[in-house]
């Protein structure tokens, strides 16, 4: 087992959304299209709308003053899940889903908290995926803790819709500033309080000292806690600590620290949240209103979801009788049929050339002889013009014919022909209020195809040369409940060129997270093989036991009786023809129980379109639930239209394109452009030889956890958070694999492939630490690449100051120190250097600043590095320091048992 039982019950049994689609709209000032979407897990709970309500329209008015009277939320929808009794003031949903919420309500990861979060993994001022409020945090009374739900709002709408940062830091609360006072980490620093240890809590009262000075760091010991003064003058800011009522701005270049360890300085090179959200699209939109009367308080619409409706609209055009592409299409319309569509769901089909034809109105998929239906009516032969338009219309045709709407359902467009026609129902499209998801097969497809995903809030997918691509696609398509264990899962995609009269093997492993409802898929171009598959246990299964389609589709499928055994399954193929082929091999299945959450991989680029030179990244999610899983090999294919590949290892180590360490998002840059035109994405995630683990420890950008507050010269204290110890911080975690198709992206104006020129520097070092030893300085750092994080850099520039200001601000006059013994490493190694630091001396209380440049060549240099601090602390032979950085640094000698009361509510 993944986890032990005990542990899997706190789970949610829902996944969060992946690649998000937002609606959101800033009009006038006011935000429209807001969604925040309850997950079908969560039970119903009148209260829990009227407190979402309320949270809303308490955080218009305070993002109203937080912005300078710019921005307000004008028009929200709060989406009720299918599994709640319906009543007469719910609507319908249009584009509205759980997976693309800006918002979702569902039950936390584990027991470990109901901390608001954002699921925020982009550069610094891109957009997050989306808010993550517990039902117990909506309905439970946590002012004491993170202040008013409406606050937190606004903290998370700023990670979420500016993609600013926090300014706390959990793993670094201290620093030493440039005054050589030990500070906390904090924006701003005109926010007061004390530093503690809790000695002894009994009774409800606890007993503290003051904090000890660690002999290595000369930080505070590991326990220390910062407790804010309940009353403040401070009026910044709301990223650090947005529950003390003073708090109502974000920090300014005026208020921002700099020298914090934070976040938001790491990831925007030292600039304040107030810069990065005033370069943001919505206050280039947005200038202050001068009214006083206005209406902040927003208009809500309660909108129900649907049973799945989709109906398939598919090209047979002439074009299509190339390249295989008819066969390509019918063979993974078989598997979705059979394989993907979850149960329940109501399914139709149209095919079009230069006109469409309704081939079935909608059938409820509840059993075999429903999908053998539609399947019958698959196309068998090519012929005619390309016409969209006219199979669109045909859809929606076939939606309302059965006394479907439109709204909310979903067509799947395939197609691989030109039609300069299309943009003519784009309106009709945008009326029908129904989600579009297109297939680009080829590189002739209609270029306007991505509009009708981008109006719709469809995926967007692209296939090519990759025989299996059209299955990949198929297999994403899933239902947008949040019902995530109905869900389909790929474990295996692979396609196999084969010689005539050859064997060839394979493994798949199995995990115990999934098993049910298992299919085991080949497919061939020319002859069918003989297969032989068998299972963890020895159970063989012979090419008579595989199902063969009568409609000469060319694939056989097997469906394992029962639950899949866990462990490692292995097939072998025999090519029976005397000429090469080409065979695929796909596995599905599903969670092993609905009480069981599977680990699922997401995929997606960063941006949908580039233009040259500007790089993208590929990011990959990889989960149980909302827990990050660590330790894991994550590759991206990534094809261009001309069927060139791209492989590409895809890390989690915090540095280059990556934004956190261990946090279960695997990203990397991609440069190697091949032409221009859709290029398509595909991941797989493998844990081999037991090195994945299960992440137990909490999101990042939340909101703060605050342990209390001093008042009246008492620390009145909240109920304690429960942390994570370090020994259950992570749980192991089986071998497994996981594939899945990331959305298609557009590439322009790059070079002919093969005429690219250097363009991109190594990439920015973002962990960079110091310390002293002896007379010497020690560096780490990973190493960043060539291009961004690919290859080895020339060489690296390192300099060095007692003054911090002097690297941030005028690097190339710091003092250089030799580096003519440092090789560059591979990107993504690490590096350590020693040096010593001259013209300095190092003696008790030097402290020195570091930063590095990585170079390629003459011309192209990285940023420059975060700066990394160097001090030397012999610690004093009394047993404690007086307490530095506080608002009142005498206080310090006095707090020793002072009076604490423990806060219960």
């Amino acid at each position: 087992m993944v986890l032990s039982l005990c542990v899997i019950l706190f789970l949610a049994f829902h996944l969060f959304p992946g690649m998000k689609s937002s609606m959101i709209n800033l009009n006038n000032n006011g935000y429209d299209g807001i969604v925040i979407a309850i997950n079908p897990s969560v039970p119903e709970d009148e209260k829990l709308i009227q407190n979402i309500k309320e949270m809303v329209s308490e955080a218009s008015t305070y993002l109203f003053h937080a912005t300078k009277r710019r921005l307000y939320f004008r028009n929200v929808s709060i989406l009720i899940p299918m599994t709640w009794k319906s009543k007469p003031e719910y609507l319908m949903p249009k584009q509205e889903s759980y997976d693309q919420a800006d918002v979702i309500v569902a039950n936390p990861y584990l027991k470990y908290g109901d901390d608001p979060y954002t699921l925020q993994y982009g550069q610094c001022g891109e957009k997050g995926q989306y808010i993550h409020f517990t039902p117990n945090f909506l309905l439970t009374n946590n002012l004491p803790i993170y202040g008013s739900r409406g606050r937190v709002f606004v903290h998370e709408w700023a990670h979420l819709r500016w993609g600013i940062f926090d300014e706390y830091n959990v793993d670094r609360p201290f620093y030493i500033s440039r005054r050589n006072t030990i500070e906390a980490t904090r924006c701003s620093t005109h926010i007061t309080g004390i530093n503690v240890v809790f000695k002894e809590c009994q009774g409800g009262s606890c007993i503290t000292r003051p904090c000890r000075r660690d002999s290595l760091t000369g930080l505070y010991e590991a326990k220390c806690t910062f407790i804010p003064e309940k009353s403040q003058t401070a009026k910044d800011s709301i990223m650090f600590m947005q529950s003390l009522n003073s708090v109502t701005e974000f920090c300014t270049a005026e208020t921002h620290n700099t020298e914090a360890p934070n976040l938001q300085n790491k990831m925007c090179n030292g600039r304040s949240t107030w810069d990065v959200i005033m370069d943001s699209d919505d206050f280039r939109k947005a200038s202050s209103i001068t009214e006083t009367d206005l209406p902040l308080r927003p208009t809500f619409s309660l909108l129900k979801a649907k049973q799945r409706v989709v109906c398939l609209v598919l090209d047979k055009s002439g074009s299509m009788d190339s390249e295989d592409r008819l066969s390509r299409m019918n063979q993974a319309v078989e598997l979705y049929l059979i394989q993907i569509i979850e149960k329940g769901s109501l399914v139709g089909m149209v095919t079009f050339e230069s006109f469409a034809t309704i081939q079935n109105y909608l059938t409820k998929i509840t059993d075999e002889n429903a999908y053998k239906e539609i399947m019958a009516k698959l196309p068998q032969a090519a012929g005619g013009g390309t016409s969209i338009c006219k199979g669109l219309t045909e859809g929606f045709q076939a939606i309302i014919h059965s006394n479907q709407s439109t709204s909310g359902s979903e067509i799947v467009l395939l197609t691989d022909g030109e039609d300069n026609q299309i943009s003519s129902c784009f309106e009709k499209v945008k009326q029908s209020g129904a989600i579009i998801h297109t297939i680009a097969l080829g590189p002739s497809a209609a270029k306007e195809l991505e509009t009708l995903s981008n109006m719709t809030g469809g995926y967007r997918f692209y296939a090519n040369k990759d025989i299996n691509g059209l299955i990949d696609a198929f297999s994403r398509i899933s239902s947008r409940s949040g019902s995530i264990t109905q869900q389909a899962i790929q474990l295996e995609s692979k396609a196999l060129t084969i010689t005539g009269k050859k064997w060839i093997n394979g493994t798949v492993p199995v995990d115990s997270t999934v098993g049910n409802d298992t299919f085991f898929v080949v497919t061939w171009t020319i002859q069918k093989p003989e297969i032989l598959l068998q299972d963890p246990k020895g159970t063989r299964y012979k090419t008579s036991d595989f199902k063969e389609d009568k409609l000469n589709i060319r694939s056989a499928r097997l469906r394992i009786p029962g639950i899949a055994e866990t462990g490692t399954w292995t097939y072998h193929l025999l090519n029976k023809d005397a000429k090469s082929q080409v065979l695929t091999v796909t596995m599905t299945t599903r969670a092993r129980s609905p009480t069981t959450l599977p680990v699922i991989a997401t995929a997606h680029m960063s941006q949908s379109t580039t233009h040259y030179p500007s790089p993208v990244i590929v990011y990959a999610q990889v989960t149980q639930g909302f827990l990050p899983i660590l330790g894991i090999n994550v590759t991206a294919i990534i094809e261009s239209e001309d069927g060139h590949q791209v492989i590409l290892e895809l890390w989690d180590n915090g540095a280059g394109a990556d934004t956190v360490k261990n946090d279960g998002i695997y990203s990397r840059y991609f440069t190697d452009f091949h032409g221009n035109g859709r290029y398509s994405l595909k991941v797989h995630a493998q844990a081999k030889k037991n090195t994945a683990r299960l992440s137990l420890r909490q999101q990042q950008n939340k909101a703060l956890y605050i342990p209390g507050y001093v008042e009246n010269g008492k620390i009145i204290l909240n109920p304690p958070w429960p942390e994570v110890k370090d020994d259950v911080a992570e749980a192991e975690v089986e071998d497994f694999s996981r594939l899945t198709s990331g959305e298609s992206f557009t590439v322009s104006g790059a070079p002919p492939a093969g005429s690219h020129t250097h363009v991109f520097p190594p990439g920015k070092i973002k962990d960079l630490e110091a310390t002293v030893k002896g007379d010497q300085i020690q560096l780490s750092w990973t190493a960043p690449g060539k291009v961004l994080d690919k290859g080895k850099a020339n060489s690296y520039i390192i300099r060095i100051s007692k003054h911090f200001q002097d690297l941030q601000e005028d690097f190339d006059n710091a003092t250089l120190v030799n580096t003519s013994s440092l090789t560059p490493k591979e990107a993504g190694s690490m590096e350590v250097f020693e040096f010593k630091p001259e013209p300095f001396k190092i003696e008790n209380g030097t402290k020195i600043y570091i930063a590095i440049q990585a170079t390629h060549g003459a011309n192209l240099t990285s940023e420059v590095s975060n700066i990394a601090q160097a001090i030397l602390f012999i610690p004093p032979q009394e047993s404690s320091v007086p307490d530095l950085g506080t608002k009142n640094s005498a206080t310090s000698l006095a707090i020793l048992g002072l009076a604490v009361v423990l806060f219960i509510f």
